[in-house]
């Protein structure tokens, strides 16, 4: 068994071949995926899905950064307001920070990834990170809770910032691994051999972005992890057997979903 632990199928990308392409994913052995919200838009649609494929499909709640604006505060209570209801959501994500595109609203991303790291401990639930171009915001947001039972995963893990050895300090959170790890130039596959066990590690694809090799260039898909997790395989010279049992291990006891 396979776990595809952030996939966006619930998006306007696999509206019209979603069956379809969770077929593919199952007849692949990926027999969960985790789906991260995006804004209050997108949380019916994910729920939809899966509805529509028990068992299968996961929702989280979050606010992603990059939809984080000056109306911020509304979001979050919107989002708030079902999640202190009886819910089905494995996580809280995708949350985090992200000043690559713009960083105009660099202070709101940190109070809003502020308040969703309080509602995972409130909740007891992990913690799905995106970060990109903002570490030491991110180290400032983390370094208060790293006493506390605060887990989750970094999510798109790169490894090409140079500061692995802090991620990992938080013991509790696992790096979520995806396409990029195939890319020619990529020093990922270096970063992990050297650095990150592979009991800290869970397979993902962040479909219909960041397609692998040899699918790079065209919409991602969840049936693709497969080629993530043959990648990571030959990074730590495993079977692939023990790839997809150590990480869907590392997926069924961070998220609870076994």
């Amino acid at each position: 068994m396979i776990v595809d632990t952030h996939t966006h199928l619930f998006g306007e990308e696999f509206r019209d071949d979603l069956d379809a392409v969770v077929e593919r994913a199952r007849s692949a052995g990926v027999e969960r995926l985790l789906m991260p919200n995006i804004d209050c838009s997108t949380v019916d649609d994910m729920l939809a899905a899966c509805a529509r494929f028990p068992g299968v499909c996961h929702p989280m709640l979050g606010l992603h950064p990059t939809s984080v604006t000056a109306s911020y505060r509304d979001d979050l209570r919107l989002l708030r307001e079902r999640l202190v209801q009886p819910h089905p959501y494995i996580a809280v994500g995708e949350v985090g920070l992200d000043l690559y595109w713009d960083a105009t609203f660099r202070r709101e991303q940190m109070a809003a990834f502020d308040e969703q790291i309080g509602w995972a401990l409130e909740h007891d639930l992990p913690l799905v990170i995106h970060s990109r171009k903002a570490f030491s915001e991110l180290m400032t947001c983390l370094k208060p809770y790293a006493s506390t039972s605060l887990r989750g995963v970094f999510h798109s893990f790169t490894g090409d910032d140079g500061d692995v050895e802090q991620l990992l300090s938080f013991g509790r959170f696992l790096v979520g691994v995806n396409g990029v790890v195939t890319f020619k130039k990529s020093v990922l596959p270096a970063v992990l051999r050297s650095s990150v066990p592979l009991s800290r590690v869970v397979v993902e694809t962040d479909s219909p972005y960041l397609a692998p090799v040899p699918h790079r260039g065209t919409r991602n898909e969840s049936a693709y992890v497969c080629d993530v997790l043959r990648k990571v395989a030959d990074i730590y010279d495993v079977s692939l057997e023990e790839a997809a049992r150590t990480t869907t291990e590392n997926a069924f006891r961070l998220f609870n979903i076994a």
